[in-house]
């Protein structure tokens, strides 16, 4: 007798399962689009949101810390905000739908579903490994976003701000952003909410950056505090191409950011910096996969992460040397300071190794201020909560210096303030 087991959906995933259904004749896509989405929802329909057996998402049980999935709302126009970045050239995602594109010289630029309609965009609706959640999500449901070119040689001088805002609801939105050889960009990927309603947002980036390409990313998450966001960035760094990716996470409730990066021409560079903000009861997950895979290459990552209330937060930072990539020079370390007895943090730096001529380090610290610092600023007239809010934002700031470039540092370092004057 064959017997066949039926899984039991979460209130989540029927409400996930049920939206495809509801949207599945609007969503845009050609023949080979719409076989890929129906594809990725049985999928996920079959193994369900992931659970804390997997191991890349023990810290963050996704099954149970998503209770609820929005319904899909209309809501008001949104019209585009200020860039973070002032002279910034903005490309707008308004709840879910690209904005009329502005004209920015040298680049390339489409409309996402445009790539959908046409069927060029079914080969990257893909679930990364069998544990994709995010794939799985934003594959099948994703409207819009926008497909970027910057041709060989082309240097910009400006910042690129893509900005992607929403009400509530559901928003799914794709940015594949291309640098040919020797180019020159700073990105800044904005994530911002502009009501209080409780949305579903999921977003993925794929990156390639060509030979010698030299490339500053930004993913700035400022969701509101009932959003749930499921990020991922999915790059491909070629022969001396140079990568400076910083994230910094100042929003929402329930946040996982992916960051799944492989290393294939031999030269390159990567400096990851990340700055996670957490309060409230948020959750937030930040989880690094790096794949070191060709000789000569080069990482750095540095996390510092400030908790306050009964936030909880996850730093999972995986990087694998392959047995052809000797001479690998790769340093990651994940600083936290804990402010509150009542919040936690998970730190699991991880590194597999099969080349034997490397150089690799990893390590985690949890501490609380310095008190011996405390004293010394409030011995000179310092009061007790200023002076600790300049020790906080001493923590991460220094990181953020590091991007050198003075408009940026100024404008992060007012996020970053911004958020701690508030939460402090």
């Amino acid at each position: 007798m064959n017997m066949q087991t039926t899984m039991r959906l979460t209130a989540a995933e029927t409400a996930l399962v049920e939206a495809f259904g509801a949207q599945f004749g609007e969503l845009p896509g050609d023949g080979a689009v719409a076989g890929k989405r129906d594809r990725l929802l049985d999928d996920l329909k079959k193994a369900g949101l992931p659970t804390r057996r997997i191991e890349s998402w023990h810290y963050t049980d996704l099954k149970n810390l998503l209770r609820t999935v929005p319904d899909a709302v209309s809501v008001p126009a949104l019209d585009p905000i200020g860039p973070v970045v002032e002279g910034s050239q903005v490309l707008s995602v308004l709840q879910g739908e690209a904005a009329a594109k502005p004209s920015i010289e040298s680049l390339d630029i489409a409309a996402f579903k445009e790539k959908l309609a046409d069927g060029s965009a079914a080969a990257a609706l893909t679930a990364l490994d069998r544990d994709d959640a995010i794939g799985r999500i934003n594959g099948s449901f994703v409207r819009d976003g926008f497909a970027i070119t910057v041709p060989a040689n082309t240097e910009l001088e400006e910042p690129v701000e893509l900005q992607a805002l929403h009400g509530a609801g559901q928003i799914h939105t794709r940015f594949p952003v291309s640098f040919g050889a020797s180019s020159k960009a700073t990105i800044i990927e904005r994530h911002c909410a502009v009501t209080e309603g409780a949305a579903l947002v999921s977003s993925i980036s794929d990156i390639a950056l060509e030979d010698g390409a030299e490339v500053t990313w930004i993913i700035l998450q400022q969701q509101g505090a009932a959003d749930t966001h499921l990020g991922q960035i999915r790059v491909e760094l070629g022969a001396n191409a140079k990568l400076r990716l910083f994230v910094v996470n100042a929003g929402g409730k329930l946040v996982r950011q992916e960051l799944r990066i492989n290393v294939e021409g031999e030269g390159a560079e990567l400096t990851l910096r990340g700055v996670n903000l957490l309060g409230g009861e948020s959750h937030t997950d930040v989880t690094l996969v790096l794949g070191h895979n060709v000789p000569h290459t080069n990482s750095t990552e540095i996390i510092r992460n400030v908790v306050f209330d009964k936030a909880s937060g996850v730093f999972q930072g995986m990087i694998r040397v392959a047995p052809d990539a000797q001479k690998t020079d790769a340093k990651m370390s994940c600083n936290t300071l804990l402010l509150t007895d009542d919040g936690d943090f998970s730190a699991k730096p991880e590194l597999e190794i099969f080349a034997d001529d490397v150089v690799c380090g990893h390590g985690a610290t949890v501490a609380d201020i310095d008190r011996n610092h405390l004293f010394y600023m409030m011995a000179r007239g310092v009061p007790e909560n200023k002076a600790r809010a300049m020790l906080v934002n001493a923590f991460v700031a220094e990181i953020v210096e590091e991007l050198e470039d003075e408009k940026l540092v100024e404008a992060l370092e007012g996020v970053i303030s911004a958020w701690l004057e508030k939460h402090a």
